[in-house]
């Protein structure tokens, strides 16, 4: 599942390399990240959120979701 940074990286014409660079991480954690194979933490939303000027629930919407499981038995 990939994950809406990577069509913001995209519109900020940024390459995985500069967004690592930009936010001192690591290139294969960016990546692993925007493909939804890693979690970011906290801190790193945080970043990401900074540097694309959006919330970190629009740029990770699946770790944001609500379920609602009440179900009438």
């Amino acid at each position: 599942m990939c994950r809406p940074i990577s069509a913001y990286r995209h519109a900020a014409k940024l390459t995985q390399r500069n967004v690592a660079e930009l936010l001192d991480l690591s290139e294969v954690y960016v990546r692993k990240i925007e493909k939804g194979h890693s979690n970011p933490g906290r801190e790193t939303m945080i970043k990401f959120s900074k540097l694309f000027n959006e919330k970190p629930e629009k740029l990770f919407p699946d770790l944001f979701c609500i379920h609602d499981d009440k179900k009438c038995i």
